[in-house]
């Protein structure tokens, strides 16, 4: 996985690159097609806003979220893309290659 973090007008400090790598794991383990992810993190007067986009295989989400604290709201944006990552992949395993869904196919 290729992670590239990008601060406008906040400098990415070793704290807070360890800190949002780590908790890219929890996506990770969850769905180890991910190919790439870019994060912005962004501070505007109060608000600390931090946007994702995960490049998996066929798809790309976007996720974003803000609170006042930034490490709130990479925990919130983690929340978010780890039920966005989720739904996917059960959608993506959920049709088969013979274009049956998952819950009709016959196991033999």
């Amino acid at each position: 996985m290729n992670l590239h973090l990008t601060g406008h007008h906040i400098e990415i400090t070793p704290a807070i690159r360890d800190y949002v790598s780590s908790k890219l794991q929890r996506i990770t383990h969850h769905f180890d097609h991910v190919i790439d992810v870019s994060v912005i993190l962004t501070v505007e007067k109060l608000q600390r806003r931090i946007e994702a986009s995960v490049h998996v295989r066929g798809k790309d989400i976007f996720c974003e979220s803000a609170d006042t604290d930034m490490y709130a709201a990479i925990d919130g944006l983690i929340d978010k893309l780890d039920r966005t990552v989720l739904r996917h992949k059960e959608r993506s395993l959920g049709h088969r290659h013979d274009g049956t869904p998952l819950k009709h196919h016959s196991g033999g």
